[in-house]
């Protein structure tokens, strides 16, 4: 802080306890509003035109009074994960985002009495690198997740290792897309969530109130796919209600409920790279059982999971080829800070930063301007990788017309439904660093647990005198 240039008209007044008055520059206040006014922006300049109109909702940017945004801060502060109570909340500012809540059916007025049911699944990384900047052949042949998912147990963020592989869900094949989901209601980890009148009733690392098992979920669920409740409890009503979500779920992801443009863009081609995990639990039955790799039936056009893998696809470098990329406009950056702005690394997300990413040609010219166009895309398509899926059911009358809504059928049941899209921040520019170790060392945790499976798997069984056996001696 530069004494010299300290203006008192600069600052306000924000507040005071029995020892000590709170003011704020008005520049901190500004940034905020400027950062979250980027936030919407790029929900609706640039993943409105990928997505849709019907799938993303931007939000606005609102102002709140001060005493009401500490008051509330204190009244939530002892209901937060305990591993995210180390991260302040902005009280001085007194502005925020406002956005729907997506819990609830998104499409029309509905009948509020009415049970809502909301699924929440993070889909992650749809496809195999197919980049020939790769140097690491076995990125050619596992996804990202499934290598990532031995590198977070090893480290003690999850228990064990989820069956889930995104390319599962993400293959249009019922069957894998079944198997994916099942996967996912199995080990939730933080890609599943499900809700149940805007309550989290199931996943979560963190929830208080979740329920522990699928005896407790097809409780909860019942109601929604056997409302005459001619379905016994016990394991047989379980598995039939968890079916039941499962193929609805499917149902609803590949069905196409936006009707506006697809966008302008030239879609990265699908067919790029392999179309199944070699670590998905899937894959291996398969192969195990002598067949060829999985079907692959593709996606529809119009699905939400197709128009976030198209996204997700922008990466046509992977960060192998990116990061040489990064570096050069990181240089620029160093020589020429006041450039920043003009690149529009922090915004304005507009059209014209919109236009910039639908030039999808791979032929690098050496110039600063194919760097940052590369750069831009990956944190494009990084968002996408990491955002969230809202499916929203809630029943219809026997006799009820669907009309204008979106109607799904399970078997003894109608379900209105919505499908959002939710988590669409930009990935921050100095995250790419920390993206390119992060790669490397997943890649070298994975390499290295394959290595030592195999060798357990080559040597010969041997006798540990201190185990208790029996040995079975045959005559000759």
């Amino acid at each position: 802080m530069d004494e010299g240039k300290m203006d008192e008209n600069e600052w306000r007044y924000h507040g005071e306890g029995n020892k000590s008055l709170v003011v704020a520059h008005k520049q901190a206040s500004e940034e905020i509003f400027q950062h979250l006014q980027n936030i919407v922006d790029f929900s609706k300049n640039v993943m409105k035109e990928f997505f849709g109109e019907n799938y993303v909702h931007s939000g606005e940017v609102v102002q709140l009074p001060l005493d009401f945004v500490k008051q509330l801060c204190l009244k939530i502060q002892a209901e937060r994960p305990e591993s995210r109570c180390d991260k302040d909340l902005d009280t001085l500012s007194g502005y925020a985002m406002c956005l729907p809540n997506l819990t609830r059916l998104q499409t029309y007025h509905f009948v509020e009495h009415r049970p809502i049911l909301c699924v929440e699944i993070k889909p992650k990384c749809g496809f195999i690198p197919f980049s020939s900047d790769v140097t690491h052949e076995m990125k050619h042949k596992v996804c990202r997740y499934c290598m990532h998912q031995h590198l977070k147990v090893a480290t003690g963020k999850w228990k064990q290792i989820s069956k889930y592989c995104p390319l599962d869900l993400y293959s249009g094949n019922k069957q894998r897309m079944h198997f994916a989901l099942k996967s996912l209601l199995q080990e939730a980890q933080n890609n599943l969530k499900i809700f149940k009148n805007g309550e989290l009733i199931y996943g979560g690392k963190e929830a208080r109130d979740s329920v522990t098992d699928w005896n407790e979920l097809a409780h909860h669920l019942k109601p929604f796919f056997f409302p005459s409740n001619g379905l016994a409890s016990g394991p047989h009503c379980t598995r039939a209600v968890i079916r039941e979500l499962v193929h609805v779920l499917t149902r609803v992801l590949l069905s196409d409920t936006d009707k506006s443009r697809l966008g302008t863009w030239r879609a990265v081609p699908s067919t790029q790279g392999p179309r199944a995990c070699e670590a998905s639990p899937f894959s291996r039955q398969l192969h195990c059982q002598g067949k060829n790799t999985p079907e692959h039936s593709g996606l529809p056009k119009g699905c939400l999971l197709y128009k976030t893998l198209q996204v997700q696809m922008l990466d046509m470098l992977d960060i192998e080829g990116l990061y040489p990329l990064y570096s050069r406009v990181e240089r620029y950056l160093q020589e020429f800070p006041e450039q920043r702005k003009t690149l529009q690394i922090d915004g304005p997300y507009n059209e014209a930063f919109y236009q910039k990413l639908l030039d999808l040609s791979t032929e690098d010219d050496g110039t600063l301007a194919y760097a940052l166009t590369k750069v831009q895309q990956y944190r494009v398509a990084m968002t996408a990788k990491d955002c969230s899926i809202m499916i929203t059911l809630s029943p219809c009358l026997q006799d009820e017309s669907p009309g204008h809504r979106a109607v799904v059928p399970s078997s003894k049941s109608r379900l209105a439904f919505s499908v959002s899209v939710l988590d669409l921040d930009l990935k921050p520019y100095e995250s790419i660093p920390h993206q390119y170790m992060l790669d490397g060392k997943i890649v070298s945790y994975y390499s290295k647990a394959m290595r030592a499976k195999d060798a357990a798997a080559a040597a010969p069984p041997r006798f540990k005198g201190n185990e208790d056996c029996t040995l079975v001696l045959h005559k000759v």
